[in-house]
């Protein structure tokens, strides 16, 4: 685990992402934009990266990814600044890890490992915790070639960085089986729980607006624009972990409740999209997905197919059971960053913002607002004036459009969603 104490010296570190020549990567990501994504990701957990380098490949070797004329260049580089990890973006087998290191002489993690440290640190909530600790062991089973105490550890981050605190224990495949089946009850629970709390909110209930991007898009910055909440927004990758939830009212006098969730990134580990499921099921319990994009990104258009290809993973594993697209409101935020954007088709599903400055955040919860009118059914009752509760279950679960009152009878022209609908009427007769 690093130690965030600022009076501890940083790690030092080197960044190195082994681009293939030969065009073979999964995306169209250009290589000094993946670099910049990797120093991101490294300088969040207050690595001083001392070397940064793209080692160009027109083959893998398997026994260490790279060439030994590059692994020569790079050790003379690590011995003179003196690093002391080296970091790969991309995924190392543990073979390739070990040789690394042997030939390197330091210690070699991948983007993998980095990317759950990260998030073993930033975790607070007591699922997040779990998740995370769930995805590093079974990331780690695969190896058994580090070591590992963050079972005796409180908070904070696996040790793929080592620091202070750290004693070399051989991690045992029993035991982290045990552990794994543990895990894996106790995030039952938590997802029981969570369960249990979207049954009580659909008895109030709320609609659900639901905010995802890529990392650093500023979902954050958005969610306390909109709500006034205080939660933690920082121009860094992987700022918000565990999701948070708050009301917000619409101009119509609608409630809803926008939820923040973690930002996704490419080549995301599939540990962590498996582990991080109950938080991903806030995202298929909404009526509303705001897709926020950072729209002056050099590559906005690759972060956004990275967004929409989890999103179809998690229908094809029936994660999410809505058609995404069809509930989904494009969000370009940060147009302050590119001066006179031009939106092509700006219009029910897509909206240009600044989180920032605030600049068109009300064009946006107006939009949320339509959505939603458009989403609600109009229904006629006439009710006993004497019948007080179900007039006001309508007012807090519907919008009254019209309301004429006789001597006997109340008559009210209301918008409720389908679910609500049916839920009133199989409550009352009307």
């Amino acid at each position: 685990m690093i130690d965030l104490d600022s009076a501890q010296p940083k790690t030092r570190a080197a960044v190195i992402v082994p681009w293939d020549t030969l065009n073979r990567q999964s995306n169209n990501r250009n290589s000094q934009s993946r670099l910049e994504e990797a120093i991101g990701l490294a300088s969040s957990i207050r690595l001083e990266i001392l070397h940064q380098e793209i080692i160009n490949i027109r083959s893998y070797r398997s026994a260490t990814l790279i060439g030994q004329g590059h692994i020569e260049t790079l050790k003379n580089s690590i011995q003179e600044l003196e690093i002391d990890i080296t970091i790969f973006d991309t995924r190392l087998s543990p073979i390739q890890q070990r040789n690394l290191e042997k030939a390197l002489g330091c210690k070699v993690i991948d983007r993998t490992a980095l990317i759950l440290d990260i998030f073993g640190e930033r975790a607070q909530t007591r699922e997040g915790t779990l998740q995370v600790e769930l995805a590093h062991l079974q990331y780690q089973r695969s190896r058994l070639v580090r070591s590992w105490t963050h079972l005796e550890r409180q908070r904070g981050g696996f040790g793929f960085m080592g620091g202070p605190g750290e004693t070399q224990i051989e991690a045992d495949r029993r035991l982290i089986d045990e552990r794994i089946i543990r895990l894996k009850k106790d995030l039952e629970q938590v997802r029981r729980t969570r369960g249990l709390h979207r049954k009580a909110r659909r008895r109030v209930p709320f609609p659900i607006i639901a905010l995802i991007g890529y990392t650093n898009a500023g979902k954050s910055t958005l969610f306390n624009n909109l709500t006034g909440a205080d939660v933690h927004a920082q121009d860094q990758l992987f700022a918000t972990l565990d999701p948070t939830m708050r009301k917000l009212k619409l101009p119509s006098g609608k409630t809803v409740i926008l939820s923040d969730t973690v930002g996704f990134i490419s080549d995301l580990p599939t540990e962590l999209i498996a582990a991080f499921r109950a938080t991903l099921e806030e995202t298929a319990e909404a009526d509303i997905i705001l897709h926020v994009r950072d729209i002056s990104h050099p590559e906005t258009t690759e972060q956004r197919q990275d967004v929409f290809s989890v999103l179809d993973t998690m229908v094809k594993d029936g994660i999410l059971n809505i058609d995404w697209k069809k509930h989904t409101i494009e969000v370009l935020n940060k147009i302050d960053l590119v001066g006179n954007i031009t939106l092509t088709h700006q219009g029910e599903d897509l909206v240009g913002v600044s989180a920032l400055t605030g600049k068109n955040l009300p064009v946006l919860v107006q939009m949320i607002d339509d959505r939603l009118t458009k989403m609600m059914e109009e229904v006629t009752y006439t009710i006993p004036v004497s019948d007080g509760a179900a007039l006001s279950w309508l007012y807090d679960h519907g919008e009254i459009i019209d309301r004429r009152d006789d001597e006997e009878n109340l008559n009210l022209v209301v918008r409720l969603s389908p679910e609500n609908r049916a839920r009133f009427e199989q409550a009352h007769s009307y």
